[in-house]
């Protein structure tokens, strides 16, 4: 994945949503952007988010969270619930490492993308998984279409995916041809 162009898409973030006979546009300019610094976790988040709260930013359409974070070496967030939300997770630089109570447990890694749909209910956690380095991700969750699903991992890797200057596939909707899916009507490429 091209760190550098992720960073500038996030510079100045555009969200569209497309209906029968009109798109909606909103920019969001990274200045605007919920920022907190709590020592092990330096996080920008483009909608209301934990102790930042934005009532003009709450959500775009299904897109409910897009977190920026950086995450100090070994460290994260504990075992914490989930439901009813598709969580995809991004990883920019550096690894994680996710362990949750359906029984998955592994590390993500520099260009793997994670997508769990917490459904019904989850418990997880994740950290760094390096003693020394920083890892960054982008961390993105969106309504589902039905709610109350059986909880559901995934993860992959898009190395061999990337060419210079075209679209990669990352995530479509479920019963897609997408290496990873969703419980939305949805494709993230």
């Amino acid at each position: 994945m091209n760190y550098h162009l992720i960073r500038y898409l996030l510079g100045c973030e555009i969200y569209s949503i497309f209906t029968e006979n009109y798109m909606n546009k909103i920019i969001h300019k990274s200045n605007e952007r919920g920022y907190f610094n709590h020592q092990w976790l330096e996080t920008y988040h483009s909608f209301s988010f934990a102790g930042w709260l934005n009532r003009h930013k709450m959500n775009f359409g299904m897109l409910r969270v897009l977190n920026d974070d950086t995450i100090a070496s070994g460290q994260g967030f504990g075992m914490h619930p989930h439901d009813n939300m598709e969580i995809i997770t991004i990883m920019l630089e550096g690894e994680i490492k996710h362990k949750d109570s359906m029984g998955n447990e592994g590390v993500i890694r520099e260009n793997e993308i994670q997508v769990m749909s917490a459904g019904s209910g989850i418990m997880h956690s994740e950290f760094n998984n390096s003693k020394s380095d920083l890892c960054k991700l982008l961390q993105i969750w969106i309504f589902p279409d039905e709610r109350d699903i059986i909880p559901s991992y995934n993860q992959s890797s898009f190395i061999s995916e990337q060419k210079t200057n075209e679209i990669v596939n990352l995530v479509g909707p479920k019963n897609s041809d997408f290496k990873l899916t969703i419980n939305y009507l949805l494709n993230i490429i």
